[in-house]
């Protein structure tokens, strides 16, 4: 048989691939039917004066693809059942449109019943909390780092390893963290996690089983409630005042609990800072009954009121201290990289559940942090991002006492990345959140903060990813609304 081809040398297009092209249109056309032979590659070729190269090469892409078969001893044919068929999908039958009632494991039916973050909408300006500002980020020298490491060597394409993380990184955290937090530790001691939250995980699969008691503040952060939910605990919230935590509750409460979760350097959300007579009474109590304490240290690096706040950890002599850090805050979100500071006695069970949870964060990009860190980039970054969120800091407050009044209650101290602040109106957190986002402004009620139902007016601002005329632009916008 010959095949109608329309073969152009003058065409950008290479020969073999016109070859491919026009054979495989002519079969989904149907012009050519499934089991049908085609000539022998020598014959097509003299046929259009091309050479048997170019038609062997546009067979073999057709056979590659499923279009085309050879037969030993019989040459080449149209396959029966072609690609195209394969990847679409036949109708649903209704007996197939019930839905599957699957099983979940105890886990997944706890996974399943937590609230979590519902997908955000679009708006003007947001304040949602813990975002830091991105364009403000030395994005091409991170960006040069990331370029050096990747044409030093081709190591970071291969497996780690260890799991604890890339060791000069882990030099570097341990490092940072003495002289910047008075983190007592070594690098042995550092662990390298895909962010806090990976970091809050395997620790609660490691030192928690279901039906053991957690202690956390309330309100709190809900990201590790979930953890803690999720993996069976039972959960005690804890009272604050603007002193922190009231250990005494833990001290005169008849559940000892397995693990305490605090936020001591500034609070999340309200702010507060606990004081040093309440750390020490943490510690000691810890030391007393054998719990253990989670500190995590989320936003330290930014207090515009003096130097920051000596770690917790710091304080600790008797291991009972598991510190969390990450660098989402400090440098960007994507970056998925945070450590965990554990014990001497905890190390290696820690390497090998981190080993099981995902092998190994990104190592090109462990690469570049410890770089980062050790030539001082961070320390610039941080120094030059508190005078920035101090004065966003200073101008989301000022808005607020010019269009709420002085009866406006800012809690906590001047630090961090977000406010809490309690608005002086009649109105549901609800009704407020819903009239803000009408003229397109982002607020976000503290009440999801709170395990125990907390209906109180107060709300949780983030300045750092928005400038100051935003700000402005935004407080005064909401106030409008709510006076309409």
């Amino acid at each position: 048989m010959e095949l109608a081809l329309i073969i152009d040398s003058a065409s950008p297009e290479p020969l073999h691939q016109q070859v491919y092209s026009q054979i495989r249109s002519a079969i989904l056309s149907g012009r050519l039917a499934s089991g049908q032979r085609l000539p022998p590659s020598r014959t097509l070729a003299k046929s259009f004066n091309l050479s048997r190269t170019t038609v062997t090469q546009g067979y073999d892409q057709l056979i590659s693809e499923g279009y085309l078969q050879t037969r030993p001893g019989a040459g080449t044919y149209i396959c029966s059942q072609l690609p195209e068929v394969l990847l679409v999908a036949g109708p649903i039958k209704p007996s197939h449109q019930t839905v599957v009632n699957i099983p979940l494991s105890a886990y997944g039916q706890r996974v399943n019943q937590s609230s979590l973050r519902p997908l955000r909408k679009s708006y003007d300006i947001s304040f949602r909390y813990g975002h830091p500002a991105l364009d403000l980020f030395p994005v091409e020298l991170w960006r040069k780092l990331l370029s050096k490491h990747c044409r030093a060597t081709i190591q970071w394409l291969n497996y780690a390893q260890k799991s604890y993380g890339h060791w000069p990184l882990r030099q570097a955290v341990a490092d940072y963290l003495k002289h910047s937090r008075a983190v007592r530790c070594t690098p042995e001691q550092v662990i390298i996690t895909s962010g806090s939250q990976q970091a809050l995980s395997l620790i609660t699969q490691l030192l928690v089983n279901p039906g053991d008691s957690v202690a956390i503040e309330d309100p709190g952060y809900r990201g590790a409630r979930h953890i803690f939910k999720s993996n069976g605990a039972n959960l005690l919230p804890m009272p604050l005042d603007r002193n922190g935590l009231i250990v005494d509750t833990l001290v005169e409460g008849d559940d000892t609990p397995r693990l305490v979760y605090v936020t001591p350097s500034h609070q999340f959300p309200t702010g507060a800072l606990l004081s040093l007579p309440r750390r020490l009474a943490l510690l000691q109590w810890a030391w007393q009954t054998g719990a253990l304490i989670i500190e995590d240290d989320y936003d330290s690096e930014y207090r515009y009121g003096g130097r920051p706040i000596p770690s917790l950890q710091g304080l600790d002599s008797h291991a009972s201290v598991l510190y969390v850090g990450t660098f989402s805050k400090v440098m960007f979100p994507s970056i998925r990289l945070g450590y965990l500071v554990v014990p001497d006695a905890l190390v290696n069970v820690f390497g090998k559940a981190k080993w099981l949870a995902d092998r190994q964060p990104p190592t090109l990009t462990q690469y570049a942090l410890a770089e980062f860190i050790k030539a001082g980039h961070l320390e610039r970054h941080i120094r030059k991002m508190r005078l920035c969120y101090e004065r966003r800091r200073k101008t989301l407050v000022q808005a607020l006492y010019q269009h709420f009044g002085q009866d406006v209650k800012i809690l906590g101290d001047s630090a961090g990345l977000h406010v809490m602040a309690k608005l002086p109106l009649n109105l549901s957190d609800d009704d407020i959140v819903a009239r803000a986002a009408s003229v397109g402004v982002e607020m976000c009620s503290a009440q999801i903060q709170y395990e125990v139902p907390h209906n109180t007016g107060e709300f949780v601002f983030g300045y750092t990813a928005i400038n100051e005329d935003q700000i402005e632009a935004g407080i005064d916008r909401v106030a409008k609304a709510l006076r309409t």
